[in-house]
C-alpha cells in the first residue's frame, strides 16, 4: 500500500503520532505508579510510621497509627469485633517494625489463591485469628503498655468468647507481646513494694504513687494466656541498631560540620528503632540519664509464669560459612545470640513456675522468609 493511499495516514500523522504518544509516556507512567501504589497503599503508612512513628504521634498527625485489632483494612474496635463462639482458642498475630496486619494474611508476591500463617491456622486447627496493628516508631514500652490494655479490655468484653490465648510476634511485635506482660504484672511487683512501705516513709510514698495508678490485680488476659511465639525476635538487641547507635556517636565525637550533620540524620531515626539496640521494654530505661550511653541501663523482663515461649529463628547463612558468622549474622537482622535470649531464658533453672522455652531453628531463612516458611507454619500448628 503507498503513501498516497487515501486510507494509509500519511508520514506526518504518523510521525505526529508517534511525538504523541512519546509524549503521553510520562504520563502513563505516572498512572502505572499510582495504580500501583493504590494496590499496596497499606505499605506506606506502616513504613512512615516505623521511621518517623514517634514525631507523628507527638504532633497529633492523623496519619500516626493508633494501635487498634483490624479487620479488611480498618481498625475494629474491641466492643465491635463480635466474638460469638465461646471459649475458642484465639491467636493474635503481631507484626514487626514497619509492617502490618497483612502480613499475616497475604502478599503481594504470593502464588495466586495462597494463604499464609493467620487463616491458614485459623482454618486447619479451628481457632479465632485476631490481628493487630501498631505504631511502631513508638518505644516499645509504649506500645507494650498499650497492648497490655488492650489485651484487658479484649478479655473484659468477651470473657465468654475467649478461651485459651496465644500471641504470635514477629520481630519488633515479640518485644511488644514481653513488654505488655511486664506491664500486666505489675499489681504483683506492688504487693512486693507493700512490705518495703512497713521500713520507711519514703516507701510508703512510693506504694501511694504506684497504686494510684494500678489498683487492680494483675491483667486478666493473663490468666487466658497460655504460649508465646517470638519469631525472628531480638531479645538480647539488634546488632544492626547497635552499630546504628556506634556510628552516630563516632560522628558525633569528631564534631565536625559534615560529621555532626550525618550524626544528627542519623539520630532522627524513630525512638522504636532506637529501642531494638539493647530491646528496652520499659519506660524507665529510655527516660533514664545514661539511656544513650554505649551500654545503656537494661531493666530484666523475665519470663511470665505458666507460659510456654516458642523461639523461632532463621539461619540466612550456608552451613559452610563460620559458625561464627552464621551466629552473628543470624538471619540477616537478629543474631541467634539475640533471638535466643540468654539474658532472658539462658538459665532454665531460673524460669519461674510452669514457664518453659522450646527453641527451633529454620535454615537458609531470612527475617521476611521466616513470615512464609512452610516448616514455620507446620511448628504453629504443632504447638499454637
Amino acid at each position: 500500500m503507498s503513501d498516497s493511499d487515501p486510507k494509509s495516514p500519511s508520514r506526518f500523522r504518523r510521525a505526529l503520532g508517534a511525538v504523541g504518544r512519546a509524549a503521553l509516556l510520562p504520563v502513563r507512567g505516572a498512572s502505572y505508579v499510582v495504580r500501583v501504589g493504590q494496590a499496596h497503599q497499606h505499605f506506606f503508612l506502616p513504613v512512615l510510621n516505623g521511621a518517623l512513628g514517634d514525631q507523628l504521634a507527638a504532633r497529633f498527625d492523623p496519619r500516626a497509627i493508633q494501635m487498634s485489632f483490624r479487620r479488611g483494612g480498618h481498625d475494629v474496635a474491641v466492643a465491635d469485633l463480635g466474638l460469638t463462639e465461646p471459649r475458642q482458642k484465639t491467636v493474635i498475630y503481631i507484626h514487626g517494625l514497619m509492617g502490618d496486619e497483612l502480613i499475616w494474611q497475604t502478599g503481594f508476591q504470593d502464588a495466586p489463591g495462597s494463604r499464609r500463617y493467620g487463616p491458614r491456622l485459623a482454618e486447619e486447627t479451628h481457632s479465632r485469628a485476631l490481628y493487630l496493628r501498631f505504631n511502631s516508631g513508638l518505644h516499645l514500652s509504649q506500645n507494650g503498655r498499650e497492648l497490655n490494655r488492650l489485651l484487658t479490655e479484649l478479655v473484659l468484653t468477651w470473657p465468654d468468647a475467649i478461651g485459651e490465648l496465644v500471641l504470635v510476634g514477629h520481630s519488633m511485635g515479640g518485644l511488644i507481646i514481653r513488654s505488655a506482660g511486664h506491664y500486666g504484672q505489675l499489681r504483683v511487683k506492688s504487693e512486693e513494694l507493700r512490705v518495703a512501705a512497713t521500713e520507711s516513709k519514703a516507701a510508703q510514698e512510693q506504694l501511694l504513687t504506684f497504686n494510684s495508678q494500678f489498683l487492680t490485680d494483675s491483667a486478666p488476659w493473663l490468666a487466658h494466656l497460655r504460649s508465646i511465639f517470638l519469631i525472628g525476635t531480638p531479645n538480647d538487641g539488634s546488632w544492626l541498631e547497635q552499630n546504628s547507635h556506634f556510628t552516630a556517636r563516632l560522628l558525633e565525637r569528631i564534631n565536625l560540620f559534615p560529621t555532626r550533620f550525618l550524626s544528627k540524620a542519623l539520630n532522627q531515626r524513630s525512638n522504636g528503632i532506637k529501642d531494638l539496640r539493647y530491646s528496652i521494654l520499659v519506660d524507665e530505661d529510655w527516660l533514664d540519664a545514661h539511656a544513650n550511653d554505649l551500654t545503656p541501663p537494661r531493666t530484666p523482663v523475665p519470663p511470665l509464669p505458666g507460659v510456654q515461649y516458642h523461639i523461632l529463628m532463621g539461619s540466612w547463612l550456608r552451613a559452610t560459612r563460620p559458625s561464627a558468622l552464621r551466629e552473628y549474622f543470624g538471619d540477616g537482622l537478629v543474631g541467634h545470640g539475640s533471638a535466643r535470649g540468654h539474658a532472658t531464658f539462658g538459665d532454665e533453672a531460673a524460669l519461674p513456675a510452669g514457664a518453659s522455652v522450646r527453641t527451633a531453628v529454620f535454615s537458609q531463612q531470612h527475617h521476611g522468609g521466616l513470615l512464609t516458611h512452610p516448616e514455620v507454619f507446620q511448628y504453629l500448628k504443632q504447638w499454637a
